[in-house]
């Protein structure tokens, strides 16, 4: 609960029982026990005035300097019932409902709406309430504002584009692909590339405790350095042991970089907590370095699959859906709160973050720097695609399929 909030709960608690005096006193005890721009926020939270609340602070430290009420009977003035100036919306009683035409989201396609091009600032709606024929300040309407249940609002993230009509078969599809697998006892992976990171004295949003008056000093423009270059994070995480595993790469984003990635995973810790391990599942975006349509995905994965002796099963979430990928909000979040504030200063840095990222219920995250360098545009010959051991889903199986080792293959 932001301050406006926690005093306007205040206020509505109060209020019933404060006389117009108290009232006065009040607010201005708020306004000084807030510091900087008290004022301001008692106004938006109440309503009340900042000239009111002046003469409340200038009646205050009278009172201070002469306690005894009865030598300062000037200050015992309470306004009688109904005293005082109108409020604007009595004296104006169609303000409100222009003021509510004019921010109402409707307004934004509406092309006769004046505002439709404009920032619907306080001063901008003040002056199109004006040429309606209202006489109001840009004050005026933040409290209007307020009191009709408006706030700042930003932007959402929420809209994730246009929808495949088997978007939620596919969700099913995927947790019950988990679940079988864990209750087989073999492991599942979800796994992505993280926001690529510029290397350096730069910028990273957040905040850090400093001593006071001394932040850490970065570049002013977010130019990559030429040396340090940038890093490319690419996380597994293993849901069933709340694990992490972020292969830290220097070079391209690529999908031979991705399967690395996999494989590093494979070596350092997958290989030792699921010993007896056959398969392997791998949920993914349907894009990037792991995407769907990757002929060099798919080609990577074979090679994977041949050198461990898993089969190795691939569900990708639809279209539009990366946000609901587990590694986002399981493992990719808790890096970026480890590192709020801190400027990546160096590859051995980012790598020492992530590597003592945790969290209370348990995540353990281990990373490795990834020197290599990696090829991009790289063309899968047509021949390998066709001799790879591939089995599609009946349900899409461009989304769901599976890549066996080439020797159970010739077996068969």
């Amino acid at each position: 609960m932001d301050r406006v909030e926690q005093v306007r709960a205040r206020f509505e608690l109060l209020s019933p029982l404060m006389d117009e005096r108290m009232t006065r006193l009040w607010a201005a005890a708020e306004a000084k026990a807030l510091g900087r721009g008290g004022s301001a926020v008692v106004t938006a939270a109440t309503g009340i005035r900042g000239k009111r609340i002046w003469m409340g602070k200038a009646e205050l430290e009278k009172l201070q300097q002469s306690p005894s009420p009865a030598d300062k009977p000037r200050e015992q003035r309470v306004r009688r019932p109904g005293g005082g100036r109108k409020r604007l919306t009595e004296k104006d009683p169609t303000l409100k409902q222009d003021l509510d035409r004019l921010v109402e989201p409707s307004t934004r396609g509406d092309p006769e709406s004046a505002l439709r091009w404009t920032t619907k600032s306080k001063a901008n709606l003040a002056e199109e309430l004006k040429a309606l024929g209202h006489q109001v300040s840009a004050t005026i309407v933040g409290e209007l504002l307020h009191e009709m249940g408006y706030s700042l609002q930003a932007l959402a993230k929420e809209k994730e584009g246009s929808q495949s009509p088997d978007r939620n078969a596919q969700f099913e599809h995927i947790n019950a692909e988990v679940k079988a697998f864990q209750k087989r006892g073999q492991p599942t992976v979800s796994v992505d590339t993280k926001k690529k990171e510029l290397v350096g004295d730069f910028k990273n949003g957040g905040q850090e405790w400093q001593p006071k008056n001394t932040p850490e000093r970065v570049r002013v423009h977010d130019f990559k350095d030429p040396v340090l270059g940038k890093a490319i994070p690419y996380g597994i995480y293993d849901p069933a042991r709340n694990e992490g595993w972020v292969n830290v790469g220097v070079d391209h984003d690529t999908a031979e970089f991705a399967v690395n990635s996999l494989l590093a995973w494979w070596t350092h810790m997958g290989k030792d907590a699921y010993s007896g391990a056959t398969e392997l599942l791998v949920t993914a975006d349907g894009g990037g370095s792991n995407g769907s349509r990757s002929h060099l995905w798919k080609a990577q994965l074979q090679e994977f699959a041949d050198k461990t002796g898993l089969t190795v099963s691939v569900c990708h979430f639809p279209p539009g859906t990366s946000k609901w990928n587990k590694i986002e909000h399981r493992l990719f979040s808790q890096i970026t709160q480890n590192w709020r504030g801190r400027p990546l200063v160096s590859h051995e840095t980012i790598v020492n973050l992530i590597g003592s990222t945790t969290t209370k219920t348990g995540l353990r995250v281990r990373s490795k720097l990834d020197p290599r360098s990696y090829q991009t545009g790289k063309k899968v010959p047509k021949a390998v695609m066709r001799e790879l051991n591939i089995h599609k889903n009946d349900f899409h199986g461009e989304w769901n399929y599976t890549l066996q080792p080439k020797d159970e293959q010739a077996r068969s």
